[in-house]
């Protein structure tokens, strides 16, 4: 009997990377053949995300293309629009099962319900539950680095949000497991983790409590972070995205004499004026922020800032953008995520007067994405002619390898089959016409190279 095979695609944020990886590790285990997407498969996986209307239009879109590649095959959709809207899911032409957040890791026994009646139209879908349960997850195999979940849900209500309906309240994993996990990853060869969760800096919260154990304290993610930084075999931990008022003075004091965890943060803004903050329901002011910003430079120079933004929020006037771009311009960032502003149901936001017209909002967005890219320029141009640590991976471009350095700056050089997922020294030279840094490699850092010789 010929196996079966499944295919996966992936929309969104690094926690569903993450989750994917571990749910294809399940079909696996089970007997599948996991096959690329285009190839044609007996099963298509479509994690969704659904931030934008764009995600929610970009699923549609993917549902076709597996149709076409596959017209017979069992489409499967999960993730945070499959949570939200598992009806209006059900109905896209070409699906067969609809899984929420409580029931995505079960996928195997839903798949072999349906692959046992072909044809029969069985669509599970509106009884979503919430997801309460932690389940842990971690990426493999695709890139030089893995994404690790350690958190899930978020208790925050920010106004523009629906990721509190459709992954539930937060909760974690345990410092204990995240190092076996951490373990795993390293005994596989990879040589960078990054962190991942909704609300990352809220670890701790929701830590499943062992039977007949009392903790002395709640474990926090600088407890967590402490503990990784031992963990032998992984050369870099990067801390995905953790909100400004999470990210305190200990965990960024920490960071400046880790021993693993690379200078590089990603902090969400979503606007530089306070007005648009506290309708936002976000839970600091602009002045927090700037602190924040201040405190890192003044520890880590040369730390990588990055900055998510939304343009377009009701009652954003022009006067307020202004007030965001004047504010992100003289923050010592190094770029931006730029995220237009799009109503969703079942928010505080979408009700909310002051709508501001799409043209405006995309053209806001533009000014910002400019803003950005000249942040990123000006923070590359002043690594230039210096050296630093890059972990190389493959590019598409023949000929040439491609990494980060440990302050996200991107490189590109000459291609060398021994240096994938090792990590060299390279000079710094010039900026590319794309944004990359074009680089020359120096000296070997890595022990694992000399071994393969």
């Amino acid at each position: 009997m010929t196996p079966k095979s499944v295919a996966f695609y992936t929309l969104g944020c690094k926690l569903n990377y993450s989750e994917t990886s571990a749910i294809g590790r399940l079909f696996e285990d089970a007997g599948y053949g996991v096959v690329p997407f285009n190839q044609g498969a007996d099963v298509y996986v479509i994690n969704t995300c659904s931030v934008t209307d764009f995600a929610d239009r970009k699923c549609r879109k993917v549902v076709r293309q597996a149709l076409r590649q596959a017209p017979h095959a069992n489409v499967v959709v999960i993730g945070c629009y499959a949570q939200l809207k598992p009806q209006e899911i059900a109905e896209i032409p070409g699906v067969d099962l609809v899984l929420g957040a409580a029931e995505k890791f079960r996928i195997l026994d839903f798949v072999d319900d349906l692959t046992k009646a072909p044809g029969n139209g069985l669509v599970h879908a509106g009884e979503v539950q919430e997801a309460k349960d932690f389940i842990n997850a971690f990426s493999f195999g695709d890139r030089t680095r893995s994404f690790l979940k350690v958190q899930d849900g978020c208790d925050y209500k920010c106004s523009f949000c629906t990721i509190p309906l459709a992954r539930g309240k937060s909760r974690s994993d345990t410092v204990e497991n995240v190092l076996v996990n951490a373990r795993k990853i390293a005994d596989m060869g990879v040589r960078e983790i990054v962190l991942t969760g909704v609300n990352l800096g809220d670890f701790g919260n929701g830590t499943e409590v062992i039977e007949g154990v009392k903790p002395k304290k709640e474990a926090l993610f600088i407890d967590l972070a402490k503990a990784l930084d031992e963990v032998e075999g992984i050369e870099r931990f990067r801390i995905s995205s953790i909100e400004p008022n999470l990210l305190t003075n200990e965990v960024i004091e920490f960071v400046a004499q880790s021993k693993r965890f690379v200078p590089h943060f990603h902090v969400p803004l979503q606007s530089g004026n306070n007005k648009q903050l506290r309708d936002m329901r976000r839970r600091y002011k602009r002045e927090l922020y700037a602190d924040r910003v201040a405190t890192i430079k003044e520890l880590m120079p040369h730390c990588c800032i990055g900055v998510d933004v939304i343009v377009g929020f009701p009652g954003e006037t022009e006067e307020d953008f202004l007030e965001t771009y004047r504010f992100v311009n003289e923050l010592d960032v190094s770029y931006l995520h730029v995220f237009t502003y799009s109503e969703r149901e079942n928010t505080l936001a979408a009700n909310m007067e002051g709508v501001v017209p799409v043209q405006e909002r995309r053209r806001r967005n533009k000014m910002l994405s400019i803003l950005s890219e000249k942040k990123r320029r000006h923070f590359y141009s002043q690594y230039l002619n210096s050296s630093r640590k890059v972990l190389f991976e493959n590019s598409k471009q023949p000929g040439l390898m491609t990494g980060f350095t440990d302050n996200y700056i991107k490189i590109s050089t000459a291609y060398d089959p021994l240096m994938i997922n090792e990590i060299g020294l390279v000079d710094l030279q010039d900026i590319d016409a794309d944004g990359t840094v074009s680089a020359t490699y120096r000296q070997l850092q890595s022990p694992h190279h000399e071994a393969q010789i």
